[in-house]
């Protein structure tokens, strides 16, 4: 996990907050780092109220906490939401790519329109800072859902231009595949593997990048305070083949729970959804000379570099592979929360 220094704390102390799309596993794991850094209050912001109902069970009844039901979509509902507002986090967003596909019109509304809509809200209230929370399948998009984010994404670095003599600090967070995050393949797995049906593997060679909940909010905070304007940031993460990921999984849980370990179930070869492909990538070959080694994190900067950084790092194909102690260890890590 990346700790907090005082200098990341201290962005947040005594500030009003906007989370859209605060009751997702993002929003949640965002706002529990949040509440360490004493800000005056956050705004969780949510078109789903049984998420909000769980949600408040979890971060409890606090008041600084302010639960508003709106749609990004709904440009009247962000400008009220958004007054006297210091810093967003724009987290709200349709995710997953076979939905996306079957729901394209929905998706652009929602990924685009919503994100211009809180773009526009965040300019017109000259919001201090706003972070934009994207992901590697906006880099060269095979879907829908990689499409809309990508085009998100453009938004946001442009959205500088319509600024005059504002002060809003635009950046983006580009994320892998969050592990334990709500509709991740860990929680498909773990939902197969307690109903002892086959764990669906697309290919025995697609990989993704993976980190913990609790690294992107940490990430996310840390991005905030160091944000220039215009910039893309991302977590150096390892990758990992997700036919190991699911052969980690029965074997971890075989171990913790030995009663059920006879009717753990096999792995199964299935076929590649629509939109869907074999290994994600986190920059592009474009950014490449403009892609800075930050410590724990790569940026992308309109600053021109004199060293490219090898391509290879950015393929979860050839990345780093995680070990097996560790990905054992996030395994159990994340069973004990789910337990």
């Amino acid at each position: 996990m990346i700790a907090l220094e005082k200098s990341v704390k201290n962005e947040f102390k005594d500030k009003t907050i906007l989370v859209t799309g605060g009751t997702g596993s993002i929003g949640v794991g965002l706002i529990e780092e949040l509440i360490k850094c004493k800000p005056r209050s956050i705004r969780i912001f949510s078109n789903d109220e049984n998420s909000i109902f769980e949600t408040k069970r979890i971060v409890s009844n606090d008041p600084i906490f302010t639960f508003m039901v709106g749609d990004v979509r709904d440009r009247d509902r962000l400008n009220l939401a958004i007054r006297n507002v210091d810093i967003v986090f724009h987290a709200a967003a349709m995710k997953h790519v076979d939905i996306c596909e079957q729901n394209p019109f929905d998706a652009v509304k929602t990924n685009v329109v919503g994100t211009s809509n809180i773009l526009e809200a965040s300019l017109l209230e000259d919001v201090s800072k706003f972070i934009f929370i994207s992901t590697d399948k906006a880099t060269n998009p095979t879907s829908t859902l990689g499409a809309s984010k990508m085009l998100a994404e453009r938004l946001t670095i442009k959205a500088s231009s319509y600024r005059g003599k504002g002060k809003t600090i635009f950046a983006i967070v580009r994320f892998g595949n969050v592990i334990g995050s709500r509709g991740s393949v860990f929680q498909i797995f773990l939902d197969q593997i307690r109903k002892g049906i086959p764990l669906t593997v697309t290919d025995k060679k697609m990989t993704r990048y993976i980190m913990s909940i609790h690294e992107a909010a940490s990430l996310i905070l840390k991005v905030t305070h160091i944000a220039k304007d215009g910039e893309v940031f991302i977590l150096k993460m390892p990758s990992v083949r997700i036919e190991d990921l699911a052969k980690g999984m029965i074997s971890v849980y075989g171990k913790r729970f030995p009663i059920e370990k006879k009717n753990l179930p096999p792995i199964k070869i299935s076929t590649a959804r629509e939109g869907e492909r074999f290994n994600e990538f986190l920059i592009t070959p474009d950014e490449i000379p403009y892609c800075h080694d930050v410590e724990s994190m790569y940026k992308i900067s309109k600053e021109a570099i004199k060293k490219k950084i090898p391509m290879t790092q950015f393929s979860s194909e050839t990345a780093t592979r995680i070990s097996q102690e560790k990905l054992y260890q996030i395994i159990n890590e994340l069973l004990d929360e789910f337990s």
